[in-house]
């Protein structure tokens, strides 16, 4: 299908340079930067993944008619969207975890990285109660006893785009995706779509449910053996791009 895929360093990852001043607008244009700089034609798709669905959200508010389609593959949901019920949120041990982790990457970024990275970390490690059971499997087969690999981030200095991930995803927005309209009104069907497992236990399926339900022009696949690393075991790839390239709805693995 002559498929050209890409996949770039965000700002402070990788090669790219560190923005201090990094936000969920700056990614939106970066985005749009490269599609334009390497000249990859007037529309292109978005695939995000966990963290990273914030930048995509910001996407489908700015610049709706770059894109022919976006898939959130279990997205992050931040718990200060002003729609969210309280009743829904209120008794979700994520929504405490997730604020600690604000406040320590703003006020305490030494010790937030202490934390990540130490092997005795029983909350983040590969046998915690976050993981499921497929997730544990994941990290295991990919010979990482913890989901942060202090391998990945041998200073305090590479850890620093991860915290600004944090507080980016999980901070106040200026805007909430679940007042969206329809950003393709003038095509029959959108092709936008969310890619959640049933068994996630980082972002709970109920959450993305209601997302869903107050979205119905969004796409919503629920994989039933399904965790939070959905990206990376079974055929859940080919029926993304299945989805978004050839419109088809019926394209959810029965088991990842």
């Amino acid at each position: 299908m002559r498929i050209y895929m890409l996949q770039f360093d965000r700002a402070g990852y990788g090669e790219s340079d560190i923005n201090p001043k990094r936000s969920l607008e700056s990614e939106a244009c970066d985005i749009e930067e490269v599609a334009d700089q390497l000249q990859i034609g007037s529309k292109f798709y978005l695939i995000s993944v966990s963290a990273g669905s914030y930048p995509a959200w910001n996407c489908l508010r700015r610049i709706p008619h770059r894109l022919s389609g976006v898939a959130f593959v279990v997205p992050i949901i931040n718990y200060k969207w002003n729609s969210l019920p309280h009743d829904l949120i209120k008794n979700d041990h994520n929504n405490k975890l997730w604020r600690l982790v604000i406040w320590l990457a703003r006020y305490a970024p030494g010790l937030l990285y202490s934390f990540f990275t130490q092997k005795s970390n029983n909350v983040f490690s590969g046998n915690s109660a976050l993981l499921s059971k497929k997730d544990r499997e994941v990290a295991k087969n990919a010979n990482r006893s913890e989901v942060f690999d202090p391998k990945l981030y041998p200073k305090q200095s590479d850890f620093e785009s991860l915290l600004q991930d944090f507080t980016l995803a999980y901070g106040k927005w200026d805007f909430d995706p679940l007042e969206f309209g329809n950003p393709f009104p003038d095509e029959k069907e959108s092709s936008v779509h969310i890619w959640q497992g049933y068994e996630d236990n980082i972002v709970p399926c109920r959450l993305q449910r209601y997302v869903s339900k107050r979205l119905p022009w969004i796409h919503y696949h629920e994989v039933s053996d399904g965790g939070h690393a959905l990206w990376h075991v079974g055929p859940i790839g080919e029926a993304i791009l299945r989805s978004l390239l050839l419109r088809e709805q019926d394209t959810t693995p029965q088991s990842a």
